[in-house]
């Protein structure tokens, strides 16, 4: 079932590059200096991009499994 196998793949990869830039984004601002209620609200801004990643990522790894399974 190649036809699922590689499309999930793909989409694996997409959730892993979102999580990798909400590593990146957080690396950043808990470098940039900034402290208290102001770095907590600007991080709270990367929670919804990194549980969409992380979504994407294990419906990615879902498909490849059934593809395999298939």
């Amino acid at each position: 079932m190649d036809y699922l196998i590689i499309p999930g793949a793909i989409i694996a990869l997409l959730g892993v590059a979102g999580l990798g830039y909400c590593i990146i984004q957080a690396n950043k601002l808990r470098t940039s200096g900034l402290e208290g209620e102001e770095l907590v609200n600007k991080l709270r801004t990367l929670i919804p991009i990194n549980l969409a990643s992380v979504f994407v990522a294990t419906m990615g790894l879902a498909t490849v499994v059934i593809g395999i399974l298939l």
